[in-house]
């Protein structure tokens, strides 16, 4: 199974059939904005402006304010990226700092020639008008080029330590047929760590000096490897990295990313033997916390730990997401290492992205209606 966001319908209703979960409540999804184009990224502002930012996969970043859609968008680079299928403006990532330096990173696909390449680019807030970002300020710091016009990953954000973590996917084809996920010594099928504060030498950015191949048998960006396509992941509240594998042709997967892990693919799809496909070797790998086969979905959306206070039984709560089903799981660890997966929302919309505001309320993106959906008690 591949993620392709523009094949895939969705119901858009405001208010999807719901299943009750989630510690007993029952759930709703509530429209907040509805007018946006492929919605793939929903990251709320750090700077006390309480701003939304929502990217659309055409290459435009939308300002929501006070539950309203502005006109003008905070960013257009829609020129220079090349969008549709898995391709497009796929992440978003504002610096910790960004209220003060006005530092904010992307991560979109373009093509240079007949070549398609992932980019990785700073980008400055306007000094004169806070609510555009200034196009012209684009500083590259990293480009991948694409075997494949699949499996390019998406999700940046900024871990607690400051860094700035990027997930790569495989490179794209069935199966991994490059061989990617298990050479450490590529980005391909990768979360990358680096540190975007550091340009010593030259250097559009600094490698972390605990990054695990730092010291060689790797490229040193590479902080974890052995995934397919991770679209999104999260740190949660205790700084857990959750990150959602898009699977091949059974089974997808959640993951909790940790320093140097091998989470197996193409060696294994989930928890289960890929390649081969019976009698693998799962010596040094790390499992998923939580799987789930095609007849429930295809496509799985990572999602965030739920720290809200509008519904405190989901507090705690990992919640996730399926693209082609629509369907919402949580997630909930007791005891320690054991994961009990619970579904809490069934006929949702194709859910492209979860978002999550500084309040810690999670939000859904649909894909195909457009609109930003509140999870809400019902």
């Amino acid at each position: 199974m591949v993620l392709l966001l523009a094949s895939c319908g969705g119901s858009g209703s405001n208010n999807p059939p719901l299943s009750t979960g989630g510690g007993g409540a029952s759930l709703a999804l509530t429209t907040v904005v509805t007018g946006l184009s492929n919605p793939t990224g929903f990251v709320p502002a750090n700077d006390g402006s309480g701003r939304w930012f929502i990217l659309e996969q055409r290459g435009t970043i939308r300002a929501i304010q006070s539950n309203a859609l502005l006109a003008t968008p905070f960013l257009d680079i829609s020129a220079n990226v090349t969008s549709g299928g898995e391709t497009g403006l796929l992440g978003l990532a504002l610096h910790p700092s960004f209220s003060q330096n006005r530092k904010f990173y992307v991560n979109y696909t373009r093509t240079q020639g007949t070549q398609l390449q992932s980019v990785i680019s700073e980008f400055l807030v306007s000094a004169t008008d806070p609510s555009r970002a200034d196009s012209s300020s684009e500083r590259v710091l990293l480009t991948l080029n694409q075997p494949y016009d699949n499996h390019n990953g998406g999700q940046l954000a900024f871990g607690p330590d400051g860094y700035l973590y990027i997930a790569f996917g495989d490179g794209g084809g069935a199966g991994d047929p490059l061989h990617n996920g298990q050479n450490t010594n590529v980005l391909f099928g990768k979360i990358l760590r680096i540190d975007v504060n550091s340009t010593s030498g030259g250097n559009a950015y600094g490698i972390p000096l605990d990054n695990p191949f730092v010291n060689g048998s790797g490229a040193p960006e590479v902080w974890a490897y052995g995934l397919r396509n991770p679209w999104r992941f999260s740190f949660d509240q205790s700084g857990r990295l959750f990150a959602g594998d898009v699977g091949q042709d059974n089974y997808e997967e959640i993951d909790i990313i940790t320093r140097g892990a091998n989470y197996g693919w193409n060696v294994m799809e989930g928890a289960h033997c890929f390649s081969p496909s019976s009698g693998c070797n799962q010596t040094g790998l790390t499992l998923p916390i939580a799987e789930y086969n095609h007849t429930e979905g295809e496509g799985v959306i990572g999602g965030f730990v739920y720290s809200g206070a509008s519904i405190p039984s989901l507090q705690g709560a990992y919640v996730f997401g399926d693209l082609q089903s629509g369907k919402i799981w949580t997630l909930r660890e007791s005891p320690p290492g054991t994961w009990t997966r619970t579904l809490v929302i069934t006929g949702g919309p194709a859910i492209s992205s979860f978002g999550q505001d500084n309040s810690g309320e999670v939000y859904v993106l649909d894909y195909a209606g457009g609109a930003v959906m509140k999870i809400t008690a019902k």
